[in-house]
């Protein structure tokens, strides 16, 4: 598809398959803070035979949608830092975006019907979640034309090279 802007562009429709649920007083908590507490994703009842095969101690991508944000920039600094230099927003993890997607890897700690409760996930309470993928490390783990070195891009500081194993 060609280059373009957002407004020629055909319109798509997206229905929650679920919704975060969070303890009372999250919200104010820090995105870092916030991974560290469970939360609990519901998902729509008719969709429960779709986590067949999913357990606890396996990790997904939970997409969802920023749904408080209103509006963007295509230019910004990161966290609103202003000591940090401007950004493109896709080169960010910005929750201002022309389409307000998220995407967070976390880990399942139970399953019990319809609620998955995870540990890692960032979304506010009351967040659509759009899907749920598993984890799986020959499609997640970033592409490497050397083998024995994986480009890790920090997206609100740059870009740095590892070799396999370090951190």
């Amino acid at each position: 598809m060609g280059g373009g802007n957002v407004a020629q562009t055909r319109a798509i429709t997206l229905h929650p398959i679920g919704y975060v649920e969070r303890d009372e007083g999250d919200s104010a908590l820090s995105t870092d803070e916030m991974r560290l507490r469970p939360a609990r994703i519901l998902l729509v009842p008719s969709l429960t035979e779709g986590l067949l095969g999913l357990e606890p101690g396996t990790d997904i991508l939970v997409l969802y949608l920023f749904h408080l944000g209103t509006g963007y920039s295509l230019r910004l600094h990161p966290q609103g830092d202003h000591g940090r230099p401007l950004r493109g927003v896709f080169a960010t993890r910005s929750p201002h975006r022309p389409n307000p997607i998220g995407a967070t890897v976390v880990r399942i700690q139970r399953i019990e019907d319809n609620l998955l409760e995870v540990v890692g996930l960032d979304a506010l309470d009351g967040s659509p979640v759009l899907d749920i993928k598993p984890y799986v490390t020959s499609f997640d783990t970033p592409y490497s034309p050397a083998p024995s070195r994986v480009r890790h891009t920090d997206a609100e500081s740059g870009e740095r090279d590892l070799k396999r194993g370090e951190s």
